[in-house]
């Protein structure tokens, strides 16, 4: 039986352009490896997207595993917003 701890299979998954830039999430490694690219959906002004993401760098806080993702727009839905008052 392995001796790993819960924090061991949790990162986090920090956004820094994008639709979701300054989010994070935690997020499972699997098979103790964190993922290179991400596919997330999220609502924008009411409307399911998916947003495509890649690995930025990686660095450890306090003993936990922390990911950058930047925006892959040209694979990702569009994300502009209309906003009714311009």
């Amino acid at each position: 039986m392995s001796n790993s701890q819960p924090h061991d299979v949790f990162y986090t998954a920090e956004f820094v352009d994008g639709p979701l830039s300054g989010d994070s999430q935690e997020r499972v490694l699997v098979h103790g490896k964190h993922d290179v690219k991400l596919s997330v959906v999220a609502l924008v002004d009411g409307l399911e997207s998916i947003f495509r993401y890649n690995e930025l760098e990686t660095r450890e806080i306090q003993g936990k595993l922390h990911v950058k993702y930047t925006f892959d727009a040209g694979i990702s839905d569009p994300f502009e917003s209309e906003d009714e008052n311009e």
